[in-house]
């Protein structure tokens, strides 16, 4: 059940594969991969030091750790819609996460310096809207929100859709790609994108998401040394289109919710 007692596709669906979704997504070459063309680019310009960040789908606290080693004095909150998750959070990080659905309208009782959300907006589609308008009330006027979602103006969209629908690793009701020109309609007047970079290319789909491309975690060592580079050089063409996944960093307006 939702923190609200409502039944939540999304939460049951992470309940039944976060054991194989934390082996694979949290392994040492999907971390690597996370710090070179995930993290380091979304911070580019950011500085979150003695900043208070909603660490938001936050899984079991491997994106808050991350955080803390770019900036030490960091202080993060997790958030999620799963208390399994929640429940590993605090194990993994010693702080503080609460159990919440951001699809429906929250109580929100926190403000934070800034707001960060990998992979998680395109799960809340049900109402991206409500979802939005949350964010919003937990990030500060002037205050950052980074977000790492896949692209549906990636040029095998309408492939992606039909894998979500046939793969036991989506619940395909619940969750689609996301354009950013229609998310941030969707998320004005509260905030303003100041900045998108697209990304993703054959090392986005072996090594990060081995999982859901049956790649065996013990081969992704040794594939990870050759798709990295192609995946720098990937990363550089131009365009929407060739990319799996778009980086935005987007600031907070002083409109209130």
């Amino acid at each position: 059940m939702s923190p609200h007692g409502t039944p939540n596709a999304q939460e049951a669906h992470y309940e039944a594969i976060h054991d194989a979704y934390e082996a694979h997504y949290y392994d040492g070459p999907s971390m690597a991969y996370r710090h070179r063309f995930i993290y380091r680019p979304l911070l580019e310009g950011v500085n979150l030091e003695n900043a208070s960040v909603a660490d938001l789908a936050c899984g079991s606290g491997h994106n808050s750790l991350a955080l803390r080693s770019y900036f030490p004095s960091v202080r993060t909150t997790g958030y999620d819609i799963s208390e399994s998750a929640c429940r590993d959070y605090r194990a993994r990080t010693r702080g503080q996460a609460h159990q919440i659905d951001l699809t429906l309208p929250a109580k929100v009782d926190e403000v934070h310096d800034a707001a960060l959300i990998i992979g998680g907006l395109h799960h809340c589609v049900a109402d991206l809207g409500t979802t939005l308008k949350n964010v919003a009330a937990m990030v500060r006027p002037g205050g950052h929100f980074l977000m790492m979602e896949p692209n549906d103006d990636f040029f095998l969209s309408s492939l992606r859709r039909i894998w979500y629908k046939k793969d036991q690793w989506f619940e395909a009701d619940t969750e689609e790609a996301l354009k950013h020109g229609e998310l941030a309609g969707l998320g004005a007047p509260y905030f303003v994108p100041e900045r998108v970079l697209y990304i993703g290319g054959p090392a986005f789909y072996l090594i990060l998401n081995s999982l859901i491309t049956r790649v065996p975690l013990g081969a992704k060592p040794a594939l990870s040394s050759i798709l990295f580079p192609i995946e720098s050089a990937y990363n550089t063409l131009p365009g929407k289109g060739p990319f799996a996944v778009f980086l935005a960093h987007w600031r907070r307006t002083d409109v209130p919710v």
